[in-house]
């Protein structure tokens, strides 16, 4: 049992597919789920809860691989910590790479990588959240259910995360080929993209009705599902979180309307259905005209311009106008094509704002280094596979290749060239899978290019070609069918692929009147998406991030590509960051088709352990040399091992080195070392005792050289003090000499006094001479002493204490520094008063007044006073001092805690390390009471008040409070009630912009300005409602009032008639009525 439990294969004793898969079974039974293969790791998915991910994460933290069970985490933690240089070479990017089929566990994988190397490289910034919340994001818009996942990625992304040091500084998406077909279309058991159902269930009734969204079953584009009450709380979950990741990342809430009203275009575009009109123009059907009128209002367009590009296309030919009519397909595919490439585009936006909002903040000359996540589509074969299926099938053979190309090829080529005793382990080289698709200019991709060049050419003559051109290629089979189809025989297994479509969703084509139409939209949004150019790689590049991005693509965009001509190139751009990079990978593996917890399909797992060739890669991870470093790079880097200065760097070197580790198996060849995977984690163990000891001698070393100096500091103050005791017994002595000659000198004059008054006394008696009288001395002026003068005067300093001896380390407060500081601090404080009183006062005052638990700026040490003798649980928000922000300080059971609140750059608040963002400070405020704060989980319970009524902690910001002015009261007017109620949201009749009820319409306008002043002067909060709206809300609102009314005559006339109703996306249908 012990044997079956390995928890590292290359170490089986028999080496067969009957003891892996007995192995793998066992470890699955036990809820272990992750197995090492040397360093590379398998992940068996076990559709259920596990609790391997609740342990602190600094568990796997440079960690020794042998302590720990295996785990994501681990490669997480060795990615990271190899980017910094820790695992016995230099500082390199890193790049993950996660494969396995559809189903088996990538996604969640890519999370749990991005969680722990986020916990990694913590610090004191809310950008770690901010791209956590990214992958959630995507995944609403780029992911699905289909028959064998119900969450799948109809995308592939490569994450980069950018570091300077330790630190995480920004992060990049690239994207690659999202399924844009699904938005018209999905099989039996599949579903359309998970955002539109977050939109039908999470979206309220009165936003509802601003968007233009009715119920599930009314589009046709999703089939007519209608969603069960749990489904409803599901997807309403899921749409908060979408909300909250756009609010955390930094979309503005106009975007987030903007994006959010074209979807829901996109859903009722699907419900225009064209029949014959007069002659041979088309018209739109007549339950169908609400739906042309609702996505002409959410795209922001005219509806006759709309219907116009749907119907007939506009040519220039020589100077002269030409208007070709549709026919009733060539109708629907336009409307299609409108739906997959709006999407595409809302998609690639979405991509490059996240890009943008996390781009690095640094100086572009800092080098960064970066780590990798490769989560791309798994290797699909459907019961109908179309293009998209052919690319990401394409997309996996890249990466088996690379996987093959680094443990087998690479490998065995040195072995050889380095002239080593070795049996070649042979491998399934898919090389000529890869020829079949990418050779130039017969490959399928070079003749589906070529065949989508021809406006007249047919999926039929593309088939055909196909046939005549590999129908003796051993990975390629022809299908003898009434319908184009063919077949591939990949790696994984033989599929089939349906050519139906191939070359249309090859083109990818809009035609230029609807490109034009949109750009012209009164939606900004809309016209940015359009008027956006695509780069070669099919990255979308909005016109403000065009000259960034054209110079690292270094393409034309004027030249239209087709869709696998920049998916080839995509493929290409990923392979070249790849093969720079150090690889880590990890295989995931489905246990059942069922995706059914607990349940192992041995037959299953055996096909997917022999197509990704895990047996031979257990062979030649235990047989073979995975680190091949040269001398050089070997003696460059392990050179510390022998504490010897400037050792050439050369073989005998390296051999001296690795004598002294005692480290065992290892080989030498012509010029290079070869080592088995542990022996890098073993050398990284020697340099990292090594380098405790160099701390603990540094540590000592300075520690003496600081006693040093300090005894020769304490002998300089013991001279110090002699020489001035010395001076001082001089001066002494000397002012003693000078009192003695002073006494002298006074009893000599008293003498000579004494004399000359015998001697007066001797003379005959004479009238007395009267002296002067001296002048009395005049009393100092009260003003010197007190008065407006004395302000001015220096305080006296309060004595230190006699218990404390001056030092020679004391520091000196006084001097210009300190008055620089203490000018800049000041500087500090008036601008954030400045900021607070232009941005945030009126967001903070409620009802003429600031919260009871908002004290202003203070200091943190009178905010911990405050809260000192406060139960526990008892908080305070307060204005930063030197920046612009807010912190929340709260009482805990030992000390005060104290949360720095941020601003994102859309105006959200979200306290640092948290992942919930907020619209104002109270909202944060209401949401704490009831979820605590990472990481203690913290409940905020009791406001702390003011510490007294007459003078409030905010005093200085006092004169911000406005007070309300009374508005008299008139009489609705029931014209202007009347418009209110066709063309102001329902939700927006108290806002600024609604109607007035109390005048008539006709003097809005007048009123306009003032109304506007007054709305500045007097608004005492922000109103909640007060929100965006689509751009024409009220054409929106006609033309669903419009279908609303349609189809209730259409159930009315099938009640009556007792017609059998058509199916469930019927637009006229409705099933809650």
């Amino acid at each position: 049992m012990e044997e079956n439990l390995q928890e590292d294969l290359a170490m089986l004793s028999e080496l067969d597919e009957k003891s892996l898969l007995e192995s793998l079974s066992q470890r699955f039974k036990q809820d272990k789920i992750y197995t090492y293969i040397g360093d590379i790791l398998v992940a068996v998915n076990p559709f259920k809860y596990l609790p391997l991910y609740e342990k602190e994460v600094c568990v796997y933290k440079c960690h020794d691989k042998k302590s720990l069970p295996p785990h994501i985490f681990a490669v997480a933690d060795k990615a990271y910590q190899s980017m910094l240089g820790r695992m016995g070479t230099g500082p390199k990017n890193q790049c993950i790479v996660i494969s396995g089929e559809s189903g088996a566990g990538k996604t969640e994988s890519t999370k749990l990588l991005l969680r722990h190397i986020m916990e990694l490289c913590r610090a004191n910034s809310q950008l770690e959240q901010q791209i956590l919340q990214v992958n959630p994001l995507l995944e609403a818009f780029g992911n699905a259910q289909t028959v064998m996942n119900d969450n799948s990625s109809r995308f592939g992304k490569y994450i980069q995360l950018r570091f300077l040091g330790t630190s995480v500084k920004g992060a990049k998406i690239n994207e690659y080929l999202l399924e844009k077909s699904r938005v018209v279309q999905q099989d039996e058991g599949e579903r359309n993209f998970h955002i539109f159902y977050c939109m039908l269930a999470g979206i309220c009734a009165d936003d509802k009705e601003i968007y233009g969204l009715l119920e599930p079953e009314q589009y046709r584009y999703l089939n007519g599902t209608s969603l069960s009450d749990d489904m409803v709380n599901h997807w309403s979950k899921k749409y908060a979180d979408v909300c909250n990741a756009m609010d955390m990342v930094g979309f503005e809430e106009q975007e987030k309307v903007d994006m959010m009203t074209i979807l829901a275009g996109i859903l009722s575009l699907g419900n225009i259905m064209f029949e014959p009109g007069e002659g041979d123009v088309l018209r739109v059907t007549n339950t169908s005209v609400g739906w042309l009128k609702a996505a002409a209002g959410q795209f922001g367009v005219q509806e006759e311009e709309l219907l116009r590009s749907l119907t007939c296309t506009m040519s220039v030919t020589r100077g002269e106008a030409i208007r070709r009519l549709h026919s009733q397909q060539q109708a629907e595919d336009a409307r299609d094509s409108i739906a997959k490439v709006a999407y595409g585009r809302v998609f690639g936006w979405i991509v490059s704002k996240v890009n943008e909002l996390l781009a690095p903040n640094v100086d572009p000359d800092v080098e960064l280094h970066e780590i990798g996540i490769l989560d791309i589509f798994g290797f699909e074969n459907f019961a109908v596979n179309r293009f998209e299926q052919l690319c990401i099938n394409l997309a996996n053979e890249k990466l088996q290749y690379f996987f093959n190309h680094h443990i087998f090829l690479m490998e065995q080529r040195e072995y050889k060239e380095e002239q080593l005793d070795w049996e070649v382990i042979t491998y399934k080289d898919n090389k000529p899978i890869l020829d079949l698709f990418l050779t130039k200019p017969i490959g399928i991709l070079s003749l589906l290019d070529e065949q989508s060049a021809f406006p007249q050419a047919t999926d039929r003559d593309f088939v055909d070609k196909l046939n005549s051109k590999f129908k003796a290629h051993p990975n390629y089979e022809v299908v003898r069918s009434h319908s184009p189809a063919f077949t591939v025989v990949h790696y994984a297994s033989k599929v089939q692929y349906n050519g139906v479509g191939f070359l249309e969703r090859n083109r990818d084509t809009i035609p230029a009147s609807i490109r034009g139409l949109f750009i012209n939209s009164v939606t900004p949004l809309l016209s940015l998406l359009f008027a956006a150019t695509i780069s070669r790689t099919g990255t979308l590049m909005p016109r403000k991030a065009k000259m960034a991005q054209v110079t690292e693509d270094n393409f034309n965009s004027t030249r239209k590509q087709s869709v696998g001509a920049q998916f080839k190139h995509s493929l290409g751009v990923l392979l070249e960051k790849m093969f720079a990079a150090s690889p880590h990978f990890i295989r995931c593996i489905k246990p059942n088709r069922t995706k059914s917890p607990d349940v192992l399909d041995n037959s299953f797992i055996m096909d997917q352990l022999r197509y990704n060739g895990l047996l031979e890669t257990i062979r030649i991870r235990r047989d073979g040399f995975s680190w091949r470093p040269t001398f050089k790079e070997f003696a460059e880097r392990y050179s510390l091992l022998l504490l010897k200065p400037d050792i050439p760097l050369n073989r005998e070197s390296c051999m001296h080195i690795l004598n002294n580790t005692r480290i065992t198996g290892w080989t030498c060849g012509s010029s290079r070392l070869f080592f088995k995977y542990w022996h890098q984690e073993e050398l990284a163990r020697l340099l990292d005792t090594l380098g405790r000891s160099a701390v603990v001698i540094q540590k000592n070393f300075r520690a003496v050289m600081c006693r040093r100096r300090y005894l020769e500091l304490v002998e300089e103050m013991r001279r110090q003090r002699q020489a001035q005791r010395e001076e001082e017994e001089r001066r002494r002595r000397e002012a003693e000499e000078e009192r003695r000659r002073q006494l002298l000198q006074e009893e000599e004059e008293e003498a000579r006094r004494r004399r000359l008054i015998e001697q007066e006394n001797k003379r005959p008696v004479s009238p007395p001479v009267p002296l002067p009288r001296k002048k009395k001395p005049e009393p100092r002026p009260r003003s010197f002493l007190s008065g407006p003068q004395s302000a001015h005067l220096a305080p006296v300093p309060r004595p230190r204490s006699k218990l404390f001896e001056a030092t020679p380390f004391d520091n000196d407060l006084g001097g210009p520094a300190h008055e620089e500081r203490v000018k800049e601090k000041h500087k500090r404080r008036r601008n954030t008063i400045r900021w607070f009183r232009e941005t945030q006062a009126r967001k903070v005052v409620r009802n003429g007044e600031f919260p009871c638990w908002f004290h202003g700026m203070i200091t943190r040490r009178r905010a911990e006073d405050l809260l000192t003798d406060k139960p526990l649980g008892c908080f305070l928000v307060r204005v930063g001092q030197s920046r612009e922000g807010y912190t929340l300080t709260y009482r805990g059971a030992n000390r005060c805690r104290h949360y720095m609140i941020e601003m994102q750059c859309n105006g959200k608040y979200v306290i640092l390390g948290e992942d919930r963002a907020h619209p104002s400070l109270i909202d944060l405020v209401e949401y704490h009471t009831q979820a605590g704060i990472k990481p203690f989980m913290e409940l905020l319970t009791v406001p702390c008040g003011q510490s007294c009524d007459q003078q409030p902690d905010y005093e200085e910001l006092e004169f911000m409070v406005p007070s309300p002015p009374e508005v008299p009261h008139r009489a609705p007017d029931p014209v202007a009630m009347e418009l209110q109620r066709l063309f102001v949201p329902p939700d927006r009749t108290s806002a600024p912009g609604a109607l007035q009820p109390d005048k008539p319409p006709v003097l809005r306008r007048i009123s306009d300005h003032r109304r506007r002043l007054d709305a500045l002067v007097n608004q005492d909060e922000p109103d909640p409602k007060d929100k965006p709206v689509p751009r024409l809300y009220p054409s929106i609102r006609l033309a669903m009032r419009e279908i609303q009314q349609i189809q209730q005559q259409f159930s009315d006339s099938t009640d009556q008639t007792d017609v059998a109703p058509g199916n469930r996306w019927s637009p006229w249908k409705r099933t809650d009525s």
